[in-house]
């Protein structure tokens, strides 16, 4: 059985990437409140790659494994 590695692009997306839309138009999607990502988790989530990665940051989130962007933050 293969171990799931974090995409590192996906990564750099959540990190790079500014909410198009919406209350928190323009933060970066890791800076998004989980408050924001509850909300999307019970309405659902946006079409496409932004719902996509919204639900990957809310995982993120709500696991504790925010430390795992920090690297990438500061590059």
């Amino acid at each position: 059985m293969e171990s799931q590695q974090p995409d590192p692009e996906l990564l750099t997306t959540l990190v790079t990437m500014k909410m198009p839309f919406g209350k928190y138009k323009d933060t970066l999607l890791c800076n998004l409140p989980v408050s924001y990502l509850e909300w999307f988790h019970r309405e659902g989530w946006p079409k496409g790659k932004l719902g996509m990665l919204l639900a990957t940051i809310y995982e993120i989130k709500i696991n504790g494994l925010e430390k795992l962007l920090d690297p990438l933050k500061r590059s």
